[in-house]
C-alpha cells in the first residue's frame, strides 16, 4: 500500500508538471499572437482552485489530474463582442494557429532539454556498462560476444553508461543485426561483434533487452546476508529479518554461497526447511515453508528474500557531471537522440516490425516515476525529461483529437489555400478518438499483464 501511494504520488506529480509545461506552451504563443484565453487548465472536472487575471483568463486546478487544456476564444463556438473579434483563434493567420499548437509539444521538448541541463550539471552516479556471463547458446554467445568486457558502442552509439546500452537496443527492435564494440581490461583493443538478430525474441513483460540476447551485466558477488525481507512471504511469515546471516539449510552448510541456497530453496516446493542463522552474534534455528511457485513448467520453492551484496569496484563506477557549457551540449545530445528514437519506434509500430506488446500506460508510468524519485531528485530530473519527451512526440501524431490532427489540417490549408470543412473534421476527430482509445487500451492491457 505504501509503494503505491508514493508511486501515484509521484505520478501525480510528474504529470503534474509536464502537462503545466505543455499548456504554458500553448498560452505563452497564443497570448504573444493576441489571442484571448478564457481558461488555463491542469486536470479536468471540477476546479479545485481557480483565480482569474485582469484580462479575462481563468487558471484552474481540478479534480482528475490526467490532462489539461488550454480553451481559447473562438467564434465558432462563442459568443463574440465586436471588440474581441480580433482576439479570436480561429480569425488568426494558418501560421499563427500553427504556431500555437505547436508550441505544446515543443515546450516539452524544452523542458527534457532544461531538465537533463541540470541532472548533467548536478552529476549522475552510474555504472559502466559492463558485462558479466554471457548466457549459453543464447544469440550474444552464438556471436561469441567476450563476456567480462565493456561494452563501448551499439549500433554505431557510444555507450558510457547501461541506459546508454539498453536506449541503442531499443532502437534496433526489429533489426536483422546489431554491432557491439566491446573493450577488456587487459587489451587496448576495441573488439567488433555483429549479432544476428534476426530471430531476436524480445518479450519486455518478462525480460530486459540485454537479457533476452543472453547479456548478463557485471553485479558484485552476492553475500549469505539478507538485505531484503518481502512483506507477507513465507521468509516474513517464519520470521527472517534483515542482516540476518545464513548459516545452514537441513544441516548442510552454506559457506557464504548465495547461489548454493537460492538452488537448495528451489528444490523445496511447499515443503519444510530448516535454516541456521546468525542474528546480531547469536545463533537461531528457523523452520520455513518456501512456497511452490511454478516457472516454465516446473514447481520450485520460494522463500521471499534478497542477499546484500559486495561493494561496486570502484573501475566500474562513473559519475556523469558535466561543465554549464559542456551539460547544455550533453542536454542537447541526449534529447535529439531520445526524440529520434521514439520516432524510429512509432514508425517500427506502424510496419509491424515490433510488437504492440511493447506499448506501456500510465500504469508503468506511476512506478517509473515512484522508482525514480525513491533514488533521488537527478534521476527524477531524468524521467521527467524522458516522459516529457513522450509527451510531445504523442501530442505531434497526426490523430485529429491531438495537436498533431491540428496541424494536420492547418497543413492541408496551408497547401489548398482553404480550411478543411467541418464535416470532415468531424469525421477526422471520430476516428482519432477511436484510434486513441484502441492505443490506451493496448497499453493499459500491457501494464496489467506486467503486474
Amino acid at each position: 500500500m505504501v509503494d503505491f501511494i508514493w508511486n501515484l504520488a509521484s505520478f501525480v506529480v510528474a504529470l503534474g508538471i509536464l502537462v503545466t509545461v505543455h499548456e504554458y506552451g500553448h498560452f505563452w504563443v497564443a497570448r504573444r499572437n493576441n489571442v484571448k484565453v478564457i481558461r488555463f487548465s491542469i486536470g479536468f472536472g471540477p476546479a479545485l482552485w481557480s483565480k482569474t487575471d485582469k484580462l479575462g483568463t481563468e487558471y484552474v486546478v481540478a479534480l482528475i489530474p490526467l490532462g489539461g487544456y488550454v480553451r481559447m476564444l473562438d467564434e465558432r463556438v462563442d459568443q463574440i463582442d465586436e471588440q474581441d473579434k480580433a482576439k479570436t483563434f480561429n480569425i488568426k493567420s494558418v501560421y499563427q494557429r500553427i504556431a500555437i499548437i505547436a508550441a505544446g509539444p515543443f515546450a516539452n521538448f524544452g523542458f527534457a532539454i532544461v531538465a537533463f541541463y541540470l541532472m548533467f550539471l548536478i552529476g549522475v552516479p552510474s555504472l559502466k556498462p559492463i558485462m558479466g556471463n554471457i548466457e549459453p547458446n543464447s544469440i550474444a554467445s552464438v556471436a561469441q560476444l567476450p563476456s567480462n568486457a565493456e561494452i563501448v558502442e551499439v549500433a554505431g552509439i557510444k555507450t558510457s553508461t547501461w541506459q546508454d546500452v539498453n536506449l541503442a537496443l531499443v532502437g534496433k527492435i526489429g533489426d536483422d543485426s546489431i554491432e557491439f564494440k566491446t573493450l577488456t581490461s587487459d587489451s587496448q583493443y576495441i573488439t567488433t561483434t555483429l549479432l544476428n538478430t534476426e530471430n531476436w525474441q524480445f518479450l519486455p513483460e518478462k525480460m530486459s533487452a540485454l537479457t533476452s540476447l543472453g547479456i548478463m551485466p557485471y553485479r558484485p558477488p552476492a553475500l549469505s546476508e539478507l538485505m531484503r525481507v518481502e512483506p507477507n512471504s513465507p521468509a516474513d511469515i517464519a520470521g527472517f529479518e534483515i542482516g540476518d546471516k545464513l548459516l545452514t539449510i537441513n544441516d548442510e552448510k552454506i559457506n557464504n554461497s548465495w547461489m548454493f541456497f537460492s538452488d537448495k530453496i528451489k528444490l523445496f516446493p511447499n515443503s519444510e526447511v530448516t535454516i541456521t542463522i546468525e542474528r546480531k552474534g547469536n545463533i537461531e534455528t528457523l523452520v520455513v515453508t518456501p512456497e511452490g511457485v511454478k516457472t516454465n513448467e516446473q514447481l520450485i520453492g520460494y522463500l521471499g528474500v534478497s542477499p546484500k551484496f559486495e561493494p561496486w569496484p570502484p573501475a566500474h563506477q562513473i559519475e556523469l557531471a558535466y561543465g554549464p557549457i559542456d551539460a547544455f551540449s550533453q542536454s542537447i545530445t541526449r534529447t535529439w537522440n531520445l526524440v529520434t528514437l521514439s520516432f524510429d519506434m512509432i514508425g517500427k509500430l506502424i510496419t509491424g516490425e515490433i510488437s504492440t506488446k511493447n506499448l506501456s500506460g500510465p500504469i508503468a508510468i506511476a512506478q517509473g516515476a515512484g522508482n525514480s524519485a525513491g533514488y533521488g531528485f537527478v534521476y527524477f530530473l531524468g524521467f521527467l525529461a524522458l516522459i516529457s519527451i513522450n509527451l510531445g512526440i504523442i501530442n505531434l501524431l497526426p490523430l485529429p483529437v491531438l495537436d498533431g490532427g491540428h496541424l494536420l489540417y492547418y497543413f492541408i490549408e496551408l497547401v489548398t489555400g482553404t480550411p478543411v470543412s467541418n464535416k470532415v473534421q468531424e469525421i477526422g476527430f471520430k476516428f482519432g478518438a477511436i484510434a486513441l482509445l484502441a492505443l490506451m487500451s493496448i497499453a493499459l492491457f500491457n501494464d496489467f499483464s506486467r503486474l
